[in-house]
């Protein structure tokens, strides 16, 4: 099998910090929109979600814009590191962050509007404050979700293939994911190293969804009272 294991060590690097950091910045996120009443909250929502509907050329073409040396984020990156953002790895994680966010923060804020509202009252009750709450009853009931968030993102980044182009370009061991690498071979009418690529990224995807059902699976036979009923104070 000829497979470019450069690029497929370079996705992988992609997708685990990309998952790492949306699990982070998604947290806080989806738990304000489980449970803020603004008014306005659809318009978060909606942006969230937007990079599920958007052509993956139009986020990466404005991501490019900004992370370029004409933006003020641009400019400040390059005085500051002395290159651009663009055609970069950390411009990669930027462009692949803002595109896998919804597959992340949906799973999140779904998973914490489903813990029944019983528990989030009797853990006030005993008088854990509301972070004591959330790190001791709403996480535990809502793993399901967490782990369906971070696999979807995790698999999600290691697909892309529109966004990372246009953002970082294909430039070998710095931007060339595993998916421009299979586009590569295709245009060079090298099918059988295509399907190598293509074959080894299949069976990965479909062992983390595996894996996932599986968790998720083990973890719905366990009693919600046990995943949560613990010391809090």
């Amino acid at each position: 099998m000829s497979i470019d294991w450069q690029a497929f060590r370079l996705t992988l690097e992609l997708a685990v910090v990309v998952s790492a950091i949306l699990f982070a910045a998604g947290l806080p996120l989806a738990y304000w929109m489980a449970f803020s009443r603004w008014r306005w909250k659809f318009l978060v929502e909606a942006l969230v979600s937007l990079p599920i509907v958007l052509p993956p050329t139009v986020l990466g073409f404005y991501v490019l814009v900004a992370l370029g040396s004409r933006s003020p984020l641009g400019r400040w990156w390059q005085s500051f590191t002395g290159h651009t953002l663009a055609f970069t790895f950390s411009g990669l994680v930027i462009g692949s962050i803002l595109y896998s966010l919804p597959f992340a923060v949906q799973p999140f804020a779904a998973a914490f509007s489903s813990v029944d509202h019983k528990f989030i009252s009797a853990s006030a009750t005993l008088g854990a404050s509301p972070f004591r709450t959330f790190v001791r009853v709403i996480v535990p009931l809502s793993k399901p979700g967490l782990i369906t968030g971070v696999a979807l993102a995790f698999a999600h980044t290691m697909g892309e293939f529109g966004v990372v182009l246009m953002v970082g370009g294909n430039i070998p061991g710095v931007t060339r994911t595993a998916s421009i690498a299979i586009y590569d071979q295709v245009q060079a009418f090298n099918y059988a190293a295509a399907n190598s690529m293509a074959l080894l990224l299949l069976i990965f995807s479909f062992a983390v969804m595996v894996l996932v059902y599986g968790l998720n699976r083990n973890r719905s036979r366990q009693s919600p009272r046990s995943a949560t009923m613990g010391p809090l104070q």
